[in-house]
C-alpha cells in the first residue's frame, strides 16, 4: 500500500494532558508479569519484555508520513477500544515534554531514528512484512511498532491488539482472541518483545468453488478477516461467476465492476493482494489475436480499478479437443503436449505482453489442467520447457483432495513443473459430492511442517459458506505464517474464540458443535479427517463401560456430554458468536439441538430402565425416536451449495450409531452382546452392480466406510443383501442413502438365503440415513434391502447397510 504523507498536527495541550490524561482513568499500579497471551499467528519469537503498560485516558501516537495509513487507523481505533478517551497523532520531534507519565506509541519503518532507538535491541527481520513490537510498562509506558516495510508496520498493530488484557485481571475469555472491550473498564498492554516474520510469501484464500459464490457484503467482511490473521492473498476466481469463465469475453457490468473496485480497496487497506483470475479455457482459440486481446481487456480493466496481481486457471478444462480449427494448424492434433503448447504460448505472451508492461504488477499465476497429481506426462514436461520462469503455478497436492502433502511431494511436484510450486488447497471447500450435507470445521492439519521452505505459499478454497470458512482459513494463516511452531488442536480453540469474540462458554459451544462437523472427505473413499473424535472417544467409554457393568456410572457421563451438545446451538445463537457463522450454520444447529435432545431422552430412557422402570423407557424411547425423525426432517434452506437442498449431517456415523445401539440395547435387554453392526462381520451380494464398476460393487455396503458405496443396476427390482456371520436376533436395520435412494423399498429377512418375509416396507420422503426398527423374534440368517421403487433414473446407491442386534448363541 502506498503511504500518503499526512499532516500530523499536535493536538495536545499540557494542562489538558495533566487532567485528562494521568486524572480521568486512574491506572491502576502494574501488577507482576503474568505469562503472555497467546498471539495468532504464532510469532517466530516472543518474549517478556518486562511489565505492562497501562493504557492512560489520553495516548499519544508518533507517527509521520512514511507511516503506514492502514495501520496508524487501526492503531487509533484498538487504542480508543481499550481505554482511551483521546488518542493525539505526533510526529516524531513534536513530542512535548508534558507527555511524560502518558502511553506513547511509536508506529512506523524500523529505520526511522526514534524507533530503532526505542526497539531497544528487539530485530526487526529484514524481510518482507517482518516486523517488531516492544511494550514497555513501568513509569516509561511507551510501545513502539516498527515495520520493515508497509504490511509489516500493519501486522505489528495485529500483534499488538491481541496483547490487550483487562488491568483488573478479570479475563474470562480465551487468550489470543478479539478482546471485548468496555467503555469503563482498564486495560493494559501486556510487556512483550516481539520480533516476527512470515515463513511463506503467499498466504490466504482462493474463490474457487462452484456453487453460488459469495456475496459482496461476505467479500468486504472476509477481506477485514484477512487482515487480521496477516494473511496476504485473495484470488477471485468463483467457477459460478460467468464472467470469470462462460462470459470471460465480456466485460463486467458497471454495477459488478464497481463492486470490484470497492474489494480491490478494501483488500488494499488489509494489506490483501487481490488476484483477480480469468478462465478463459472452456472456449478460448489460443491462437486467435482477437481473444488474447479480449483477454488482456479483462485484466486492463481490473488493473484500471487498482488490481496488481493476476491469474490465468487452466483447471477443469478438456485438453484432449481444441476450440477452434486455427489451433489445429498452430499447434498440431489435440494432446497433452499440444495443449501444454498451447497453453505455453497463451501465458507467456500475457506474461511478457501485459504483467512485465504494467508497473508494479506481480508475476502472472496459473493452474495447469494436470493440477493434482505427481505423474510426468508430455503435458509437464512441455510446460516444465517452454514456460516463462517467471509465472506462478498452482497445484493442489495429490489428489484434488490431498489426504496429506508432505515435504517430498512438495519437491516432486516443484520439479515437475520446474519451479516452486504454489498450492491450491481444496480445503475447506464442500462443493463436491461427499461433502453434500457436509460443514466442514476440523482444524487445519496433516500438511507437513518445514514446507515453507519448498512452496512459494498455500491458498485454502473455502466453502459457499464464507463465516463458517474461517474455521479452516484461521488455521491456514497460521500454519503459513510459522509451520514449524503450528499446533492444530490449539489453533482450532483460538479459531473457535476469534468466532465467539473470546466468550468462553460461546467457545465451548462451538468447540463441540464443531466436533460434530469434523470429518473431513476426500474424493476418493476415506475421509482424511475423521468425524466427531471428541463424542466417538466418549462413546467408546461408554460402552466400554456398560459392558463391564458399570452402567450407571456410563449414563450419567455421556449424559452431561449429550447435554452440552443439545445445549450447544442456543449458546452459539445467544449473541456472542458472529452473527454470519450463525447464519451459515443455521440448518446445522437446528438439526443438532434435536438431535442432542434425542441422545439426552434415549440416555434417559436407558437411566430408566436400569432403575427397572420399563413403561418409562418405553416412553422416553418413542420421544427419542420422535426427535431423531425430526432432526432427519431438517433440510439445508435456501442451499447455496450445488448438492442443494439436504439433510445436514451432524455426527453422523457417530450420533446416529449410538442412538441405534441404544435402542437396540434396550430392545434386546437380556440379550448378551445385543446392539452389535452385525453386517460388519457378514457377506454382502447384490442383484448387479452398476456398469459392473469394482468402486460400486456390494462389498461396500458393510465396510465401515461412509465414503463407498453399492449402485445398482437400473432397474426397479433391484436389491442388496447381507448374509449374516452367525444366525442373530434383529432389532434395526439402517440405510445410509446417497442421491440415488429408493421411493419405496421392502426389509426382508430370511433364515436361509432363499426364502424371504418382508418384514417391514418403507416409503421414505427424502435421501437421507433410514432407521427401521423390527421386531426381534427367530434368529434369521439374511437381510434384504428389497427395491420396489426407485426415486430417480439411476439405480439404488447406499452408503452402508446395518444390521444391529445379537447374535443367537
Amino acid at each position: 500500500m502506498r503511504n500518503r504523507r499526512a499532516a500530523l498536527g499536535v493536538h495536545f495541550a499540557l494542562a489538558s494532558a495533566l487532567a485528562m490524561g494521568l486524572l480521568t482513568h486512574s491506572p491502576t499500579a502494574e501488577a507482576a508479569p503474568a505469562p503472555l497471551p497467546p498471539v495468532t499467528p504464532t510469532p517466530q519469537s516472543i518474549a517478556r519484555s518486562g511489565g505492562d503498560a497501562v493504557v492512560t485516558g489520553r495516548v499519544l501516537v508518533v507517527a509521520d508520513g512514511d507511516t503506514d495509513t492502514a495501520a496508524r487507523t487501526r492503531l487509533v481505533t484498538e487504542l480508543r477500544s481499550h481505554g482511551a478517551d483521546r488518542v493525539d497523532v505526533v510526529a516524531p520531534g513534536a513530542v512535548p515534554a508534558a507527555a511524560r507519565g502518558l502511553l506513547t506509541v511509536r508506529l512506523g519503518p524500523a529505520g526511522r531514528p526514534d524507533i530503532a532507538g526505542a526497539l531497544a535491541g528487539t530485530a526487526v527481520p529484514d524481510t518482507a512484512e517482518g516486523y517488531a513490537v516492544r511494550v514497555e510498562g513501568g513509569r516509561d509506558r511507551r510501545i513502539t511498532l516498527a515495520g520493515h516495510d508497509a504490511a509489516g508496520q500493519f501486522y505489528a498493530v495485529q500483534t499488538l491488539r491481541q496483547l490487550f488484557v483487562p488491568a483488573d485481571g478479570d479475563d474470562r475469555r480465551p487468550a489470543a482472541t478479539p478482546r471485548a472491550p468496555g467503555p469503563d473498564r482498564e486495560w493494559r498492554v501486556a510487556g512483550a518483545a516481539v520480533s516476527d516474520h512470515p515463513d511463506m510469501p503467499l498466504r490466504g484464500t482462493i474463490e474457487g468453488f462452484y456453487g453460488a459464490p459469495w456475496t459482496h457484503a461476505e467479500r468486504l467482511d472476509q477481506m477485514d478477516f484477512y487482515g487480521d490473521v496477516k494473511a496476504n492473498t485473495y484470488i477471485y476466481a468463483p467457477k459460478d461467476d460467468p464472467y470469470h469463465r462462460g462470459k470471460w469475453r465480456e466485460p463486467y457490468p458497471a454495477d459488478k465492476l464497481a463492486e470490484l473496485g470497492e474489494l480491490v480497496r478494501r483488500a488494499t487497506d488489509n494489506h490483501v493482494r487481490f488476484t483477480f483470475a480469468v478462465s478463459p479455457g472452456e472456449s478460448v482459440c489460443y491462437s486467435d489475436p482477437a481473444d488474447r486481446t479480449a483477454l488482456k481487456a479483462k485484466l486492463q480493466a481490473l488493473y484500471d480499478l487498482g488490481t496488481r496481481a493476476f491469474s490465468v486457471p487452466l483447471d477443469d478444462i478438456s485438453y484432449t479437443r481444441w476450440n477452434c480449427p486455427g489451433d489445429q494448424s498452430a499447434y498440431g492434433a489435440p494432446g497433452r503436449a499440444a495443449a501444454a503448447r498451447a497453453q505455453v504460448d497463451l501465458l507467456n505472451d500475457v506474461q511478457r505482453d501485459f504483467v512485465a508492461s504494467h508497473p508494479g504488477t506481480a508475476p502472472l499465476q496459473t493452474v495447469p489442467t494436470e493440477y493434482g497429481d505427481l505423474t510426468d506426462t508430455a503435458y509437464k514436461q512441455t510446460l516444465r520447457a517452454g514456460l516463462d520462469p517467471a509465472v506462478v503455478m498452482m497445484w493442489t497436492g495429490t489428489d484434488v483432495v490431498p489426504p496429506k502433502i508432505t515435504v517430498d511431494e512438495a519437491d516432486r511436484a516443484s520439479a515437475l513443473f520446474g519451479r516452486k510450486v504454489f498450492v491450491w488447497d481444496n480445503y475447506p471447500v464442500n462443493d463436491f459430492g461427499n461433502t453434500s450435507g457436509r460443514l466442514l470445521l476440523a482444524p487445519y492439519a496433516q500438511r507437513e511442517a518445514g514446507l515453507s521452505r519448498h512452496l512459494s505459499g498455500i491458498v485454502a478454497n473455502p466453502m459457499n459458506q464464507p463465516y463458517a470458512s474461517k474455521v479452516a482459513v484461521f488455521g491456514v494463516a497460521d500454519f503459513t505464517w510459522n509451520d514449524t511452531a503450528y499446533d492444530p488442536a490449539a489453533n482450532l480453540r483460538r479459531a473457535m474464540a476469534h468466532l465467539a469474540g473470546g466468550d468462553r462458554s460461546a467457545t465451548e459451544a462451538l468447540l463441540v458443535f464443531g466436533d460434530l462437523q469434523h470429518l473431513a472427505p476426500t474424493f476418493g473413499a476415506t475421509p482424511w479427517q475423521p468425524q466427531a473424535p471428541a463424542l466417538a472417544a466418549r462413546v467408546e467409554r461408554f460402552w466400554s463401560q456398560w459392558d463391564t457393568g458399570d452402567r450407571a456410572a456410563a449414563v450419567t457421563e455421556l449424559r452431561a456430554y449429550a447435554e452440552a451438545i443439545r445445549r450447544a446451538p442456543e449458546v452459539v445463537r445467544g449473541g456472542r458468536v458472529e452473527a454470519g457463522f450463525t447464519t451459515d450454520a443455521a440448518p446445522w444447529l437446528d438439526a443438532t439441538a434435536l438431535w442432542g435432545e434425542a441422545a439426552v431422552r434415549m440416555l434417559d430412557a436407558l437411566d430408566a430402565r436400569l432403575e427397572g422402570d420399563a413403561a418409562r423407557a418405553d416412553e422416553l424411547l418413542a420421544v427419542s425416536h420422535d426427535l431423531q425423525r425430526r432432526a432427519r426432517d431438517v433440510r439445508i434452506v435456501p442451499a447455496r451449495n450445488t448438492w442443494g437442498s439436504v439433510q445436514p449431517k451432524v455426527g453422523d456415523g457417530v450420533l446416529d450409531v449410538f442412538l441405534v445401539q441404544a435402542d437396540v440395547r434396550l430392545r434386546l435387554w437380556d440379550a448378551a452382546g445385543g446392539g452389535r453392526n452385525l453386517a460388519v462381520k457378514g457377506t454382502a451380494s447384490a442383484s448387479g452392480v452398476e456398469q459392473n464398476l469394482d468402486r460400486l460393487a456390494a462389498r461396500h455396503v458393510n465396510d465401515g466406510q461412509m465414503g463407498t458405496r453399492w449402485a445398482s443396476d437400473y432397474t426397479d427390482a433391484a436389491w442388496v443383501q447381507i448374509a449374516l456371520a452367525e444366525p442373530a436376533r434383529v432389532a434395526a436395520v439402517t440405510l445410509a442413502w446417497e442421491g440415488a435412494c429408493a421411493a419405496e423399498y421392502a426389509v426382508q429377512t430370511s433364515v436361509n438365503g432363499t426364502d424371504w418375509t418382508t418384514v417391514s416396507t418403507q416409503r421414505p420422503g427424502n435421501c437421507g440415513t433410514d432407521v427401521v426398527r423390527l421386531t426381534a423374534g427367530e434368529p434369521v440368517t439374511h437381510v434384504r434391502m428389497q427395491g420396489i421403487r426407485r426415486k430417480t433414473t439411476w439405480g439404488y446407491s447406499l452408503y452402508e447397510m446395518g444390521v444391529y442386534g445379537a447374535p443367537a448363541s
